[in-house]
């Protein structure tokens, strides 16, 4: 049986570097980021970091002398203990924070729920727009892609971010739209690899399937009905790879750009994987075919 997955120096505190909080400006969302002659001059400041929120993340991230905090926001009304410690760790790491009302905090957050009134952003030195590495403008040209279509579960999403990391591909697109938002619960099952993970970003999963097309990348899928397996096949030496959800598959847009589909060989009655095992499959399966 074979197997698919086509599925799922501010002055002003008593704190060093306090500053009032006036906005992310996201210049040139409007332009297809992905696409690379149309490369963000400025690129929204969600291609650069991962922001993390709630205490405990946040002061995890300090502690952390291995990762660089660009900032923290606290809202107006955070006091007491907690947000005494959480000052006095970004002073003692030198990082910049700002106060927001607690409406921006959670705006920015991305969940209202467990921000709990603060945030950071800490830089992901590997993260560029998908368009800007095709176009070898910021960085090595990717030779394998690995792109994430309506993934939604977060710990799906950080497993892959681990494996793929581990397994050294070259990149990973994560959508800004209809993919988990790489937040605490992404980088808690990637184990911290998502902050130094190779993400590239694009808004849709749809763009990336038409940029990697443009590009020259021949984009593979995996279906249960595909007269070729995985491991039988062979690769170009840049070569894109896309996996859906679990649910919902790769969607229609996408599936339209697949240049072939390809199966997992299954034993044992077994008819599915879950979306971060069958990742684990296809990425050491690129190591295996790497080291002969």
């Amino acid at each position: 049986m074979v197997i698919t997955f086509r599925s799922d120096r501010r002055a002003g505190s008593t704190f060093p570097g306090l500053v009032r909080y006036r906005g992310h400006r996201d210049v040139g969302r409007r332009l297809t980021a992905c696409h690379p002659a149309k490369v963000q001059a400025h690129p929204s400041p969600k291609d650069r970091f991962v922001t993390v929120y709630g205490r405990k993340p946040v002061l995890e991230a300090l502690a952390d002398t291995a990762l660089e905090v660009d900032k923290v926001v606290l809202a107006d009304n955070a006091g007491g203990p907690a947000a005494r410690e959480i000052l006095h760790a970004a002073a003692q790491r030198g990082v910049a924070v700002q106060r927001a009302t607690p409406h921006r905090v959670k705006v920015l957050a991305g969940n209202g729920r467990h921000d709990q009134g603060v945030l950071a952003d800490v830089v992901a030195p590997r993260m560029r727009t998908l368009g800007s590495a095709v176009a070898g403008e910021s960085g090595p040209v990717p030779r394998t892609i690995l792109l994430l279509d309506g993934i939604t579960t977060p710990a799906n999403v950080g497993m892959i971010l681990r494996t793929a990391t581990a397994a050294g591909v070259d990149g990973i697109v994560v959508p800004r739209r209809g993919v988990a938002t790489i937040d605490p619960l992404v980088v808690k099952a990637s184990a911290g690899v998502a902050f130094h993970a190779p993400v590239l970003r694009c808004g849709t999963a749809e763009e990336a399937a038409r940029t990697l097309r443009g590009a020259g990348y021949p984009l593979f899928g995996l279906a249960a009905d595909a007269p070729r397996t995985l491991f039988s096949a062979k690769f170009p030496s840049r070569t894109a790879f896309v996996l859906g959800s679990e649910t919902g598959g790769v969607g229609p847009e996408v599936r339209a750009q697949v240049s072939e589909w390809l199966a997992i060989p299954m034993a044992g009655g077994v008819e599915s994987l879950n979306v971060a095992s069958a990742a684990a499959v296809l990425c050491f399966d690129l190591v295996r075919r790497r080291h002969g």
